[in-house]
């Protein structure tokens, strides 16, 4: 039986990795963007689906479950990756902006859990994921949109693994403390010239990661995990 996975929110770093990863492992892949041209090159690659979504909106993501169950199926691995980074001085930031930024980051992780969720009970089993940064368990000066949106997804995340654990759906939060490298370089090759030091996150590794925590058993589930490079400060 083909085992399906969805990506939302999906780029050229990590959730990129992530679906090549997925993809090696025999799921099909489903990826989901407002701009889905930008994801041709990746679906030709791994043989992927796209479908065009705003996940802010309940209308788009009830409407991207409901193309994914016609044309592929049930997914039992969802992805949450979207995040709006909104920056300036509580004095001087634009609410429109902030109130953007709450609802791709949070609001539209709720949203599509919500719908996973359901497809999931109906399985009998699955995973939901959720990229959390360190802005997840920490607040910086001039970054409170961000750190509002990250901390209210780990609360989404800590709520949805204690109601749906005990149905077989594994829910996780990985906190992503540091920046990404540019994608592409191979983790064996001792060309570190795209990234000194691995002084930042290869979206290869953080894959690894997100494999490693889907292959668990459940009775020994992360629930959340901080991923960094050796040279990052706590």
């Amino acid at each position: 039986m083909t085992r399906i996975a969805l990506i939302v929110g999906v780029g050229s770093g990590n959730s990129a990795a992530f679906a090549r990863a997925l993809a090696a492992e025999n799921y099909k892949v489903v990826l989901a963007a407002r701009n889905i041209a930008k994801l041709e090159a990746l679906c030709a690659e791994i043989d992927a689906h796209a479908i065009s979504c705003d996940a802010t909106s309940a209308e788009s993501v009830a409407s991207l479950f409901e193309s994914m169950q016609q044309d592929v199926g049930t997914a039992e691995v969802v992805l949450y990756n979207p995040s709006a980074y909104t920056a300036g001085s509580i004095t001087n930031l634009d609410p429109e902006l902030v109130l953007d930024s709450i609802m791709q980051t949070a609001f539209g992780a709720f949203l599509v859990a919500q719908q996973a969720a359901l497809g999931m009970k109906q399985l009998g089993r699955g995973a939901i994921f959720f990229t959390g940064a360190t802005a997840s368990v920490k607040g910086f000066p001039n970054f409170a949109p961000f750190a509002m949106g990250k901390f209210a997804l780990r609360g989404l995340a800590q709520s949805l693994a204690r109601e749906l654990g005990p149905e077989n759906i594994h829910v996780a939060h990985f906190i992503i403390d540091g920046g990404i490298a540019s994608p592409g370089r191979d983790l064996d090759s001792d060309d570190a010239s795209t990234n000194p030091d691995d002084a930042q996150l290869e979206p290869d590794a953080i894959a690894q990661t997100y494999m490693a925590i889907l292959k668990q058993h459940r009775s020994a589930w992360t629930h959340e995990i901080d991923l960094r490079p050796w040279v990052e400060n706590f």
